[in-house]
């Protein structure tokens, strides 16, 4: 599962890799557009996820993870072929954001179901943070790619990956959950359990941030080069591939500490340091490369570090019955805030003055720094929960 969604995530940085250097002044965006078309991808699995993954407590989640695989391969390789611009660069890539939407949380909903019967937070951990490692691959593969052929070439090689999810899901053996009545999006047995709606308000702080960083890395990096000088070693490649690979082990270690200290408190220390080190690197714009390169390799650790104890947590806090409404709703918010992050660092570069100039990196590292902040908030408040409500007429 977890080879297979690196193959699935092949795609998943194509646009945001090729976004500042190639795709914004080729089509004359500004960066506001950039980050509304890269978060077309976010938004189409917004709408998407609610119904997909809820579907999975009624049919077997790999059916889902199958049909979704293929909509998101299909998707990019069409954004390589027919996108012209702003619109259909969105729409075209908001599809491919949808099919994603039947890949990630439906493949998490299709492994639990398989796990044996115990603690499943090492192994949930493991597949969260093969995502880092997939986000990586596509970084690299979608640059080297454009850099060769063009960007349109990158998104038909990177449109390829998904093959290997759908192998996978051949591969695993059928799986279908007990039969279930009442409505299909019954989200009142999640909205009552104040335990996992925490966990899933503090996923969607840690997307808005994630997702914000994701999209801009290049562009930011992109900046320090030109103005300040880098050595031809520390490309946009390099710095994005390891920002992207360190994600993997800073996640794993993260639920790590999660179990050792606590996953309140584990979690709290990991977003306040990560928005501390926005922080300080937007204040710092101006320094040299070097240290540029060494504050952004620690902003890659903190950035992740709360993802698989996040996400862990939810499931853990999941009523078994609703697990896949629950799995929807956080993927929901998680990926909700994630347009909102992409679009919302692009609205403040261009306020303070656009990609190119310092003002306009330290307005959007303070807009990640308060979104992330916002994240011990939903624990503190979700600390006041008492015990799980257990809803015994769905359909009331």
């Amino acid at each position: 599962m977890c080879i297979g969604q690196i193959g699935n995530l092949l795609p998943h940085v194509t646009l945001s890799a090729n976004l500042a250097q190639q795709l914004m002044p080729a089509w004359g965006l500004s960066a506001a557009e950039g980050g509304l078309m890269a978060s077309g991808y976010a938004f189409g699995y917004m709408l998407a996820v609610p119904v997909l993954t809820t579907l999975t407590d009624r049919i077997d989640a790999r059916l889902v993870l199958l049909c979704g695989s293929i909509v998101s391969g299909v998707a990019t390789m069409a954004f390589g072929i027919f996108a012209q611009g702003f619109w259909s660069g969105t729409v075209i890539w908001s599809l491919a954001g949808l099919g994603f939407a039947g890949a990630y949380m439906p493949g998490l909903k299709a492994l639990t179901d398989r796990l044996p019967a115990g603690d499943s937070s090492r192994a949930i951990t493991l597949y969260t943070s093969s995502f880092s490692l997939g986000v990586g691959i596509s970084f690299l593969i979608a640059q080297l790619v454009a850099d060769a052929w063009g960007w349109r070439i990158a998104f038909l090689v990177t449109g390829i990956g998904p093959i290997a999810m759908v192998i996978a899901c051949l591969l695993i053996a059928q799986r279908r959950p007990a039969p279930k009545a009442g409505r299909l999006l019954n989200f009142a047995p999640v909205f009552a359990n104040r335990e996992a709606l925490g966990y899933i308000f503090g996923y969607g702080a840690h997307c808005f941030e994630l997702y914000g960083i994701r999209t801009w890395l290049v562009g930011f990096w992109t900046f320090v080069i030109s103005h300040q000088g880098a050595p031809s070693w520390l490309s946009p490649v390099v710095l994005s591939f390891c920002f992207a690979v360190i994600s993997m082990p800073a996640s794993i270690l993260g639920n790590e500490a999660a179990l050792k200290f606590g996953r309140h408190r584990a979690i709290t220390i990991v977003m306040i340091a990560s928005a501390c080190v926005a922080l300080v690197i937007g204040l710092n714009a101006t320094a040299p490369a070097w240290v540029l390169a060494l504050l952004l390799m620690i902003y890659g650790l903190t950035v992740p570090a709360d993802s698989g104890a996040l996400t862990a947590g939810m499931s853990a806090a999941a009523l078994t019955e609703h697990r896949g409404a629950t799995l929807a709703l956080h993927s929901t918010v998680g990926f909700g805030l994630s347009a909102v992050g992409a679009w919302g660092t692009g609205v403040a570069l261009d306020i303070a003055g656009g990609p190119q100039n310092a003002n306009g990196w330290l307005l959007a590292f303070i807009v990640l720094a308060g979104g992330i902040a916002l994240g011990p908030l939903a624990l503190l408040w979700a600390r006041g929960a008492g015990p799980k409500r257990v809803v015994k007429n769905e359909t009331e």
